[in-house]
């Protein structure tokens, strides 16, 4: 038990962190079903193993600090009604627009996906911040979580574009450039987006003057 309660604002983050992975099992299952790609297919299985793994270990937090898991705060409401719009989102556009189902599955992911990366990204900080059992328990979860937390994000984000450019008859690498170089930090990202645009300028004819 923490020496003291946790307090509401860590108490409503660590309700709607729970909530964030219980959406996104919802959201990686229903995905799954709209990706054509097979290795995009293939990554959101893994993700969702991930995922229901990841809602264990908050369930874990919940319970090292005395907390009720079931708890209910407006925020998690709120979680918890967003991530039914993606899941609703996708189905609908399964039924109704089956050739754009995978692009709009990656955007509802990588929206579910950032909410999922600040979550973590705040409980880190609140790890360092903070001292005895509390600052115990949220440092291991996070340190457990957060490399298969940044590959989720930043890989789906890089899906995402690319799945875009393709829809749009654009040059496009599948699997995309995150994938190849097992990105997991902004960093990383932002280092293979610079790269597409530096590989853009040097394929792209100058323009003729006349």
């Amino acid at each position: 038990m923490p020496e003291k309660p946790v307090s509401r604002p860590i108490h409503d983050l660590l309700c709607q962190a729970l909530e964030t992975e219980l959406g996104g099992v919802a959201v990686y299952q229903m995905a799954v079903l709209c990706a054509d790609n097979d290795d995009l297919r293939e990554e959101w299985q893994k993700y969702l193993r991930q995922t229901e793994r990841h809602v264990e270990i908050v369930r874990g937090m919940f319970e090292a600090l005395g907390m009720d898991p079931e708890a209910t705060t407006p925020g998690r409401v709120i979680v918890r009604e967003k991530g039914q719009c993606l899941v609703n989102a996708m189905r609908k556009a399964l039924k109704d627009a089956p050739q754009a189902a995978q692009v709009v599955a990656a955007e509802c992911v990588v929206d579910a996906e950032t909410k999922d990366h600040l979550n973590w990204q705040l409980i880190g900080e609140l790890s360092k911040q903070l001292r005895g059992e509390i600052a115990k328990t949220l440092g291991e979860a996070h340190a457990e979580v957060e490399d298969e937390e940044d590959e989720h994000l930043y890989h789906t984000r890089g899906w995402c574009r690319e799945l875009w450019l393709d829809t749009l008859e654009l040059p496009a690498e599948m699997p995309p450039p995150e994938e190849e170089r097992d990105v997991k930090s902004a960093l990383g990202a932002a280092k293979v987006e610079q790269k597409r645009k530096s590989k853009k300028r040097r394929d792209t004819p100058h323009a003729v003057r006349l």
